[in-house]
Parts: C-alpha cells; sequence; structure tokens
C-alpha cells in the first residue's frame, strides 16, 4: 500500500487563506494595522537571498507586509546588534528574521539572542528555546514547529511512538527533539557521529532526518511502517534520507521538496501574525 504522502505545500495553501482573514480582521480592528515582519540579509550568499525573497512572497500573499533590511558582508557585530536593537525598539515591527548563516566575523549567536523575546518569530534565541523545551509560551523554531504542524493536520500520532531525530543543531535537531518530547514521544538523538546508527535508525517509529547531508540515512535502515520526515534539502532535489525505496513500505513521508520547506515559511508568517495579534490585544 503506498505511503500517506504528507504535503506540506498543499497543507501551507491551506493555512495561508485562515492567515488571509486574520489579517484582515486584525487590519479592520486596529485602525489598519498591518503584520509587518522584518528580514535581515547579511552578506550577498544567493540561497540566503533566495530564502528571504520567499518569506517576503509569503508575507505579500496573506496580505502582511515586510521590512527588507540589507547589510554588506562586512558587516560587524556591533553594526547588527544595532540594527536589531532599532528593530526591537520598532512598535510597528512585530518579527523579526536574521537569515542564517550570518558571514563569519559576525557573532552569530549574540545576535540572535538579542532578538527581543516578542519578536523572535524564528524561535532562534536561547531565551526562546529555553521556554519552548520547559513548555512554556515561546515561538517554537520555525522548522521543527512546521514539522509539528504537519504531522497534526496529518493527524500521525505521537504519543508514545519512539522518535529518532538525526542532527542536532540549535535551529533544527534540538528543538526538534524537544518538541516531540513535549508531545509525549519517546525521542532518541543521533547524528554524523553516533556510533551503530543503523540499529538507532531501524528501532523507530518515527525518522526525522535533519544531520545535513545528501541522502545520509539509508532507505534500509528504516523499518516498515514508519513516518519519515526528511528536512534536508540539497542539490538535486534530494532530502537527508533515501526516500525513493521507501514511498510503498512506510507508512507516511514527507517528499523533497514540498514537504517540510513550505511549512517552515508558513510557520514563520504564523508566528509573526500571532506576535502582531499579541501587540494589538
Amino acid at each position: 500500500m503506498p505511503a500517506l504522502l504528507l504535503d506540506g505545500k498543499a497543507t501551507a495553501a491551506t493555512f495561508e487563506a485562515e492567515f488571509s482573514a486574520r489579517v484582515e480582521k486584525l487590519k479592520a480592528h486596529n485602525n489598519g494595522l498591518t503584520p509587518i515582519l522584518a528580514t535581515i540579509l547579511v552578506g550577498a550568499d544567493p540561497a540566503s537571498a533566495t530564502y528571504v525573497k520567499m518569506k517576503q512572497s509569503a508575507c505579500r500573499r496573506v496580505g502582511m507586509e515586510s521590512i527588507a533590511v540589507e547589510m554588506a558582508d562586512t558587516t560587524t557585530t556591533a553594526e547588527l546588534l544595532e540594527k536589531i536593537a532599532e528593530l526591537n525598539d520598532n512598535p510597528n515591527c512585530h518579527g523579526i528574521l536574521l537569515q542564517h548563516p550570518v558571514p563569519s566575523q559576525i557573532d552569530e549567536r549574540a545576535c540572535f539572542d538579542a532578538i527581543a523575546l516578542k519578536k523572535d518569530v524564528d524561535g532562534v534565541t536561547c531565551l526562546g528555546f529555553g521556554r519552548m523545551a520547559m513548555d512554556e509560551p515561546a515561538y517554537g523554531s520555525a522548522t521543527p514547529q512546521g514539522i509539528m504542524r504537519l504531522l497534526a493536520a496529518y493527524n500521525i500520532e505521537l504519543a508514545g511512538k519512539h522518535a529518532v531525530v538525526v542532527g542536532r543543531s540549535p535551529i533544527l535537531g534540538k528543538p526538534m527533539a524537544a518538541m516531540l518530547l513535549n508531545a509525549n514521544a519517546t525521542v532518541t538523538i543521533c547524528h554524523s557521529r553516533t556510533q551503530n546508527l543503523a540499529e538507532h535508525i531501524k528501532q523507530a517509529d518515527i525518522v526525522v532526518g535533519a544531520v545535513g547531508k545528501p541522502e545520509f540515512i539509508q532507505a534500509d535502515w528504516i523499518k516498515d511502517g514508519a513516518v519519515v520526515v526528511d528536512a534536508g534539502y540539497h542539490p538535486g532535489g534530494v532530502g537527508d534520507i533515501e526516500l525513493a525505496p521507501l514511498v510503498d513500505r512506510v507508512a507516511a513521508y514527507t517528499p523533497v521538496p514540498g514537504g517540510v520547506g513550505p511549512m517552515t515559511i508558513n510557520t514563520l508568517i504564523q508566528q509573526s501574525l500571532l506576535a502582531a495579534e499579541s501587540a494589538a490585544q
């Protein structure tokens, strides 16, 4: 029986229709107040520039606006911190996205953590991560939060399931594990240096590939009936998991592209809208 395809593109489109209605309602009740997301792009990395444009386009599709901040690749940590402070103080800016990665001379963690918690709609601050991990109100890191929303949209059961997350980055693997744990899954975190990695993955009811290496996770490591979430994207349209042999024997999977990616952007928009709604109250 073919696996259930977890269609992130279609799911995001459904949510966008809801977001558009909420934006119009917010504007009607708050003197035309429009939710605004500030995007900060430092340097001229083509992939980062593309991602930022996609996020700005998603804002426009639901009636939101964006502030596009572009800074030179020679920008210092102090200059970036000054810009973040300016956006923190701007009441017309409801969310701040600092596009990762920044040039090497910048202390990225310091700049992430300078973003005000109420505007941390990409879920990148240590404070936001800590609150999320403790199951307190916070905006979750956009990609894992998007995965959780996609699984919920398809009624994928998490409680009591054994989830294996392959990857430990601070904006994907670690928050993904915490979110699954908060949803009552039993969670194992693996990574590129885990010994006997295949044996860990073979035990998984839910596999999340977040290691950042093309098709690093082999299809024969994954048991029949598992739920497969591939958070990777690499040239040639492949993810972190060897997906092709799995489509007839797993329970469900996210395609690459069209699975996790659209839900990441959709979650950023959702959390920006939530921040604007909170500011208006």
